[in-house]
């Protein structure tokens, strides 16, 4: 049987016999040394020579979700988050707070954060945080073109013109059947408020005022990007 000579940090964890958090944790504390293989792999003698006891002992505790985390951090702004009520601090912020460095991500899995509990703390002692989370809060489709104060086919026109992208799509299930999942772009709050600045040669007034029913302002601009993009005629 040939011997593996070099390790992703799954496999790399899976070796020392310690958990792909703990060893995500010890990598961002620095205890363990960079990849020397690659970007993404360390040689066998580099794994071997890692401690897997202070891998283990520099995460104590056991990861939360990012649901978990942002209830903690809610609870924390003395904003807490209520059931039944939109969250004040969703997962969304949280995984935008991983993207902006302020957190880590503790697992292999994209689609299922975990963060260390211990940094959730000192995530909380940024002064002007609640301006981050406010800026970070998601926005759906309708929500996006309400806060806008435009309609629903404004804000897709908005789209097809690539004047705004969502930051991720989530799945979200109608009933209990997988059948009735569809996905849902999602929208930075901040990208949305931008919008009227980054574009100012189109009247967002006008926009805002146009009734049910009425042709879009938007409409030409929309066509004359479709046949920018369409390909030359042979």
């Amino acid at each position: 049987m040939t011997r593996r000579t070099e390790y992703d940090e799954c496999q790399a964890a899976k070796r020392l016999g310690v958990p792909v958090a703990a060893f995500r944790w010890a990598r961002h504390a620095q205890l363990i040394p960079a990849p020397d293989v690659s970007c993404w792999h360390w040689s066998r003698v580099a794994v071997e020579a890692m401690d897997a006891d202070a891998i283990r002992a520099s995460l104590p505790h056991e990861p939360i979700s990012a649901a978990v985390a942002a209830d903690r951090i809610a609870q924390a702004l003395g904003t807490p988050n209520m059931p039944g009520e939109p969250p004040v601090v969703s997962a969304f912020a949280v995984r935008r707070l991983i993207t902006r460095g302020l957190l880590v991500d503790l697992s292999a899995n994209p689609e299922a954060v975990r963060i260390n509990p211990d940094q959730v703390p000192e995530v909380c002692g940024i002064e002007d945080l609640a301006h981050r989370l406010a800026a970070e809060a998601p926005l759906g489709p309708d929500q996006a073109a309400a806060r806008l104060g435009v309609r629903r086919v404004d804000f897709d026109h908005l789209r097809k013109l690539k004047w705004i992208r969502p930051t991720e799509q989530r799945e979200v299930r109608f009933g209990t059947s997988r059948a009735g999942a569809v996905m849902v772009p999602l929208f930075r709050t901040a990208d949305i408020d931008a919008l009227p600045t980054a574009h100012p040669e189109i009247d967002w007034q006008q926009l805002r005022n146009v009734r049910k029913g009425q042709r879009s302002p938007l409409t030409a601009l929309v066509q004359a990007e479709q046949q920018e993009n369409q390909p030359a005629a042979l």
